[in-house]
């Protein structure tokens, strides 16, 4: 971790996020060939289009570039620009040579499957010229390309475009003659433009019912004002973001010095002091307690580090809390069975926030806490100790155990962080398969698996866990600039980001936050599921954004793994090959998510490879059947793939893939449920 001051965490709330930051080769000759034999079946099986087939030759070598499931992007051009109309445009693309954008969104440049939508291209040139354009996927394989003639001076051309297949796609366009490429933008590098296409998931997974609105498995970190006139940070800046990614929870600050700082007793519980952008019901709240002000403190200044001089204003305040959230539940979420409060945020001793005072006193924080909350909210509970990283919640939960911690939780809250930085050069996976036992117990998924243990121990059957920020961010050392991040960057960036987050869920997480929902000025750079368009180093509230591979991944998760319970994770799979089964609510169909990992193959110096493959077969039905299965791609695109004797043969990449099947009793026999997990 990084420290942050107190002052600065103030500053950047927006309006109610916060900023803290964490600190064996294959046989890939056979992977390779098994994978070819499985792609010809696929392409079979999901009627891939000859549209695909115009990929360039080298981008369609790529062993493990997705699923090869059906869709195309189709776009048609004018046979020539036209001069531009907008003075607006010509003025901003002077001196840039070419732009390019895809205006009529809803402010996150992303549009429905199948829904047309345009790509306008602007050039200013001393003579006429020739626009190369192309727009390749999250795998780097052009899915259309093109030229269009330009005049000199200012020119416009759109391309009208429709996309039957989703995820991320990036407009690369250049004057041939000029050699002008699309210029950088914000935290986005030079050379292109990107947009999403979002998924439809619905012919396999049709959307769930929830019998209780905290089912719902996903929530975020970050607010973009991208409605019309707004600005950060007024108006509503988790809207239309944050139900197209499918986040259905965000934070909401309750902190005694944010309602009173300057004196007690002046927050008046009642639902009015729900925020607006609360209101509408759809995106439920993580109630945030941590921090006093500084006339309660005994630093004389707003603190998390030390107990409140006070107990008996500590409670007075927390009882007010309670009060306030029940009757707010009541009024706008009453659908939602209880509310959540989360104690402290990352008090570790080397973070922005530490803890500097006992652990008797941090001890008896948490008891004055639970005691007050619950006298006032009979829905309450109580989170804690939200410690940075997973191991570190472990540490803190055993040393504070002999002094009752487990009493006064009814849940816990931790961050997700899980390594030294977790960026592309730093997988989850990562320390999984060394030989040192004490550095394998450090990947995520053993972390996870500790923490349950420990859970077991010290909380009652059914606590809660809630991860509430993960985030990936790119290297260690790097920086926002014209050519960082590389396209392989964003690659490798979007896949972690959804493994991550399966593995804390697939380990028995009931709430998982993805962080940040856009680039934000912090080091290492590059947090952010899309670019800030606006400001070169990023910024908290940005109005303009362009969604990364990331983003896309994000939106097809939540819309498959959304709505259903854990059943575990895969047991007696070989070195590298990570499985984790879910079922939709309601005992429906089984969703298996599935990758590779191999830290041969993925490391900055030679590239995170999308290229090998690993060849892995799972059981999805009992022996002797045969049938179809709908697998879907990282980015949400389907296709449907036979299997024999109730086994599917799979080619595993590092990009995820999700197997869709019908019987849960076959699954949960090759399943390790995680310890003290109660489904939902």
């Amino acid at each position: 971790m990084l420290p942050v001051t107190f002052a600065a965490r103030i500053e950047h709330d927006a309006p109610s996020d916060r900023r803290n930051r964490p600190l064996g080769s294959r046989n890939r000759a056979w992977a390779v060939i098994v994978f070819t034999a499985l792609s010809c079946v696929s392409l079979i099986a999901c009627g891939r289009t000859d549209h695909d087939a115009r990929s360039d030759a080298a981008a369609s070598s790529v062993a493990a570039s997705a699923l090869p499931t059906s869709g195309a992007l189709d776009c048609a051009a004018a046979a020539a620009a036209s001069p531009a109309s907008d003075t607006q445009a010509q003025t901003r693309i002077l001196g840039n040579g070419i732009e390019a954008d895809t205006p009529g969104s809803d402010g996150t440049r992303t549009f429905a499957l199948g829904a047309p939508f345009t790509i306008a291209v602007t050039t200013r040139s001393p003579k006429a010229d020739t626009v190369e354009w192309q727009i390749r996927d999250a795998w780097d394989i052009a899915r259309a390309a093109g030229r269009v003639n330009v005049g000199d001076g200012v020119q416009t051309f759109a391309l009208r475009c429709t996309s039957s297949r989703a995820g991320y796609f990036a407009v690369i366009a250049s004057l041939v003659h000029g050699g002008q490429r699309l210029p950088h933008r914000g935290t986005r590098p030079a050379g292109i433009a990107t947009f999403g296409v979002l998924p439809d998931v619905s012919d396999a997974l049709p959307a769930p019912t929830y019998a209780r609105q905290d089912q719902h498995r996903f929530g975020g970190q970050g607010a973009n004002y991208l409605r019309p006139g707004q600005q950060c940070c007024n108006g509503d800046g988790y809207r239309p973001l944050y139900p197209l990614l499918g986040l259905s929870w965000a934070n909401d600050m309750r902190n005694w010095y944010v309602q009173e700082p300057e004196r007690p007793n002046s927050f008046t519980p009642g639902p009015d002091t729900l925020a607006p952008y609360f209101r509408q019901g759809d995106i439920m709240r993580l109630i945030q307690l941590d921090g006093i002000p500084g006339w309660a403190s005994p630093t004389g200044a707003p603190t998390h580090s030390y107990a409140p001089t006070s107990e008996a204003a500590y409670r007075s305040y927390l009882s007010r809390v309670g009060a306030d959230s029940a009757q707010i539940r009541a009024a706008y979420f009453p659908h939602q069975s209880s509310n959540y409060y989360q104690v402290t945020w990352e008090p570790d001793y080397d973070s922005g926030l530490p803890w500097r005072d006992s652990d008797a006193h941090f001890v008896n924080l948490y008891r004055a806490t639970y005691e007050a909350i619950h006298a006032s909210d009979p829905h309450a509970v109580v989170m804690g100790p939200t410690n940075a990283s997973v191991r570190e919640n472990v540490r803190w939960l055993e040393r504070l155990a002999p002094l009752g911690i487990g009493r006064y939780l009814d849940g816990v809250a931790i961050h997700g962080y899980y390594d030294a930085g977790t960026s592309p050069s730093h997988p989850p996976e990562r320390l999984a398969t060394d030989r040192d036992r004490a550095a394998a117990a450090n990947a995520l998924p053993a972390s996870m698996r500790a923490l349950r243990a420990t859970m077991t121990k010290l909380l009652k059957p059914g606590a809660k866990l809630f991860v509430t920020e993960t985030g990936i961010s790119y290297d260690l050392g790097t920086a926002y600039g014209e050519d960082y991040p590389t396209h392989n960057v964003l690659f490798a960036q979007g896949v972690l980001v959804a493994r991550t987050h399966l593995i804390v869920l697939g380990e028995g997480a009931d709430v998982t936050y993805v962080f940040y929902s856009s680039d934000i000025p912090e080091s290492p750079p590059g947090y952010g599921l899309f670019f800030d368009l606006d400001h070169p180093h990023g910024a908290y509230g940005s109005g303009s954004i362009s969604p990364k591979p990331a983003a896309m991944a994000v939106a097809a998760m939540t819309r498959i793994i959304d709505g259903t319970t854990t059943l575990g994770y895969l047991h007696d799979t070989p070195p590298g090959v990570y499985g984790y089964a879910f079922q939709r609510l309601n005992g429906g169909k089984v969703i298996t998510a599935l990758w590779s990992h191999d830290n041969a193959h993925w490391n900055a110096t030679q590239g995170f490879s999308a290229r090998y493959a690993t060849p892995y077969t799972l059981q999805v039905d009992g022996n002797g059947t045969s049938g179809q299965v709908t697998v879907f791609d990282v980015m949400g695109n389907a296709c449907a793939l036979p299997y024999t004797n109730g086994r599917i043969a799979l080619a595993l990449s590092e990009s995820p893939i999700y197997v869709v099947s019908t019987h849960a009793s076959v699954m949960k026999a090759n399943v390790t449920a995680p310890a003290g997990y109660v489904a939902q």
